[in-house]
């Protein structure tokens, strides 16, 4: 559901309408900046995976919005649910090596935008 409680796709006009996309979007940008000070030797390894991870949530949230079904845009919202968790394990990973010293903010932002996520899916599901 939206803020003003209708379904989601009865008032988007395209993927940059949805709330979830904004934040992940927002995530996106949090992460680069955070990514920038890492070792300068894991910019091929997890700097370069948890970019990846990051990108994939709203790309493919825009691209499943995109599609012609309902069906196709819920399992692309499924993959995009599969990078939030592969995010969150590089951060852990990331955390433990002590490349960042905290993540809670950003678990909070991770947890938001899986139940966004999740919502959107069964909101979906339902139709």
């Amino acid at each position: 559901m939206t803020s003003d409680g209708q379904s989601p796709m009865t008032t988007i006009k395209s993927h940059k309408d949805l709330e979830v996309w904004m934040k992940s979007i927002a995530l996106v940008s949090e992460v680069y900046t955070l990514t920038r000070d890492f070792p300068k030797e894991e910019l091929f390894g997890i700097t370069s995976q948890i970019r990846r991870a990051v990108i994939s949530i709203p790309t493919n949230i825009a691209e499943g919005a995109g599609r012609n079904s309902k069906k196709e845009f819920i399992q692309f919202l499924f993959i995009s649910l599969g990078s939030l968790s592969e995010l969150e394990t590089l951060l852990i990973i990331a955390n433990n090596l002590k490349f960042i010293d905290d993540i809670s903010n950003l678990n909070t932002e991770l947890t938001s935008i899986r139940r966004m996520l999740l919502g959107l899916i069964n909101s979906l599901k339902s139709k």
